[in-house]
Order: structure tokens, then C-alpha cells, then sequence
């Protein structure tokens, strides 16, 4: 169950609209194929996996290596299932900039409309949590604006999201699966590792383990004691490379997170990151503390590959092939209407076909 982060590079811009029709009605099709007849837990590995969500971009005809193909198919992915998802059991919530945010309310939304037997409360943690991992515990350069959340009748769920940074002129996506047993807080992405070097402080990274436990029991111990920590660090003189200083953080605004932060007497990192005004700056001076004051070093590890199928919006490698989106658009729902009356040999007949040629 392949998870992880790609690298693309920042486009702005949107698909045409003739375009992004085709996009809707292709990925339709293909869900319901991939639902019907490998489940819906297999189609959320896949498309958990970057390098898979990437090819279904390309397959799609969007940009093959652009940030908006995130988006953009997200979006795609979004509409094909919002007149057949409780068909197919699968919805989807959340989408780009103020959308995102929305997520947690679209989420109640789908479960009262179709009276989910889910808990929405739990599918509303996950995208809240992942949302804050990604934007606070792995300080990476990249702020998030895009969360997309998908779930099952049945509670499980996967999260596609994308953070920018314009300076660098880079996106990066984050992919998430509920798996077994997942630890929100302890190496939650697994898969690729990209050539991308800068300044990263990976709090979720299994090297930084003392460091989350550190960081708890401060904030269950005295607050006036924490601060004359902070005050210590602020003295200190810090090494060139070290990226996590002190004089970046609001002392004013750190206390009142701190003393919030005690009075919920967290007894664990996730109940941690889940604390109103917990964000990037106080985790960074409370990293920084554990890491200067008791010794407890925190990861700077970065936890961070295509094909075409009808050609590119802008031209690469080719122009789309708007005669051949069509003839797969109608050999996959033909296909999947096959499939839902029983006349399966036809699909097993094509991928023992694929397999032959793999061998070849």
C-alpha cells in the first residue's frame, strides 16, 4: 500500500472546458471499472500511489509533470462521482483554496443525504489531522491550498493534497491511505523519496519519535516553565544551517498556545497537533526547545517518476486525440456495462492480453 509525496512543477491556468468534460466522462468509466471489479479498497491504493495518480492524470490528457494536474483531475474525479457515488459507495469532499476548507461540512453533508453508517466524526479527523501533518509537522517549504478527501460507505478513506511554493516555483503533493493501524504521527507517508534538497524539519519522521514525546510532556508541565525555555533558546547563538530559529515565533502568541495547550493535557502527539492555534511557528519553537534544552534532535529527512495515452492540453508529447478520448471513453463504458450483466470474459480476455504483451 504505496503512499507518498511527488514533486511538480507550480502552473497556473485551468483545463479548456471541452477538455475537462472529457476528463469527467473518461474517469467516470474508469472508476466504475476499477470499482467493479477490484474493489474499491484497491481503487484507493492506486490511487494513493503518486506514480499511478500520475499516469491517470496522462491518461486523462492533462499536463503529464504540472501542479495543476492535481487539481485539475482531482476535480475531474470529483464530478464523475457526484451523481453515482452512493452507487458506487465512494464520495469525494474537499477541493482547492477556500473549497478545502468546506471539507469537514461536505463530509456531514454526504453522510445525512445518504444516511452513511460510517461516523462522519472520524472521516472529518482524518482530513482535519492529515491536513495539519502535511502543513505543521513536516515543515517542508510548502504551504497546502488544495485537500481532497475521499471516503467509503464503509469508513475508509484517502487523501490527495498539494501544497505550493511560488518562490522555488514548485508544488508538492502528499498522498494519504487509512491503512491498518495507520499512526498519524510516525511515518505515515511510505514510498517516494525525491532528488528535491532544502531546509525540512519532519517531526512525523521516526527519528524525531523523542522529540514528539518531549514536546507532550512539556505541555503538561508547568507553562510559566516552557517559556523560560523559550527564553533560554532565544539566547543561544545558532548555527548557520540551522533552520528552526526561535526569534521567529511570537512569544506573546506561543503562550497562549501553550497555557490552551495544558489545559487540554494532551497525552499523546496527535492529541498535540490537534490543538487550536498548534500550527507551524509553535511547533517549530517547541522542536527547538526539545532539540537545544533536552537534547532530543528532530529529523530533517525529507519524506519526498509517466505515460501518455491521448496526448497533452498544451501540445506535449502530442495535441489530445479528441477521436481517440472518445473511443475510449465508449470502450470502457461498454465495458463496465458488460461487466454489471455478468459478461466478464471479455475484460478477462484484455488483461490476459496485457499480461502476454508485458511478457513479449
Amino acid at each position: 500500500m504505496r503512499t507518498g509525496v511527488a514533486n511538480l512543477p507550480l502552473h497556473y491556468g485551468k483545463a479548456p472546458a471541452w477538455l475537462f468534460e472529457k476528463m469527467v466522462r473518461l474517469s467516470r468509466e474508469v472508476i466504475c471499472l476499477l470499482v467493479q471489479e477490484r474493489g474499491k479498497k484497491e481503487f484507493f491504493k492506486k490511487i494513493s500511489d503518486p506514480v499511478w495518480f500520475q499516469a491517470f492524470g496522462c491518461a486523462l490528457g492533462f499536463d503529464w509533470h504540472s501542479s495543476g494536474l492535481t487539481t485539475t483531475v482531482c476535480g475531474a474525479i470529483k464530478e464523475s462521482l457526484k451523481d453515482i457515488g452512493n452507487e458506487l459507495g465512494v464520495f469525494v469532499a474537499g477541493g482547492k483554496g477556500k473549497t478545502a476548507l468546506s471539507t469537514p461540512q461536505q463530509i456531514n453533508r454526504i453522510g445525512d443525504r445518504f444516511s452513511l453508517p460510517c461516523a462522519c466524526e472520524k472521516l472529518i479527523q482524518a482530513s482535519r489531522i492529515t491536513a495539519k501533518v502535511d502543513n505543521s509537522c513536516l515543515q517542508d517549504g510548502f504551504q497546502l491550498y488544495h485537500h481532497t478527501f475521499l471516503f467509503t460507505k464503509e469508513g475508509d478513506w484517502c487523501v490527495i493534497q498539494q501544497g505550493m511554493n511560488p518562490g522555488r516555483g514548485w508544488a508538492r503533493r502528499y498522498h494519504w491511505l487509512n491503512r491498518e493501524n495507520i499512526d498519524f504521527v510516525n511515518e505515515p507517508h511510505q514510498g517516494i523519496i525525491s532528488s528535491w534538497k532544502g531546509e525540512v524539519l519532519n517531526l512525523v519522521a521516526e527519528e524525531s519519535n523523542g522529540a514528539r514525546m518531549t514536546i507532550t510532556n512539556l505541555l503538561r508541565e508547568d507553562p510559566e516553565h516552557l517559556m523560560k525555555d523559550f527564553r533560554k533558546i532565544r539566547e543561544f547563538t545558532l548555527p548557520a544551517h540551522h533552520h528552526i530559529e526561535g526569534v521567529w515565533v511570537d512569544e506573546k502568541k506561543l503562550r497562549k498556545v501553550i497555557l490552551r495547550a495544558h489545559e487540554k493535557n494532551p497525552s499523546d502527539f496527535t492529541q498535540v497537533i490537534g490543538i487550536k492555534g498548534m500550527g507551524a511557528k509553535s511547533l517549530r519553537a517547541l522542536a527547538l526547545i526539545s532539540e537545544l534544552v533536552y537534547s532530543e534532535k528532530v529529523s530533517r529527512r525529507d519524506p519526498a517518476r509517466y505515460s501518455f495515452a491521448h496526448g497533452g492540453k498544451d501540445g506535449y508529447p502530442y495535441p489530445v486525440d479528441k477521436k481517440t478520448y472518445e473511443e475510449s471513453i465508449y470502450f470502457l463504458r461498454e465495458a463496465v456495462s458488460k461487466a454489471k450483466a455478468g459478461r466478464k470474459e471479455k475484460l478477462k480476455a484484455f488483461r490476459q492480453l496485457s499480461m502476454l504483451r508485458r511478457r513479449s
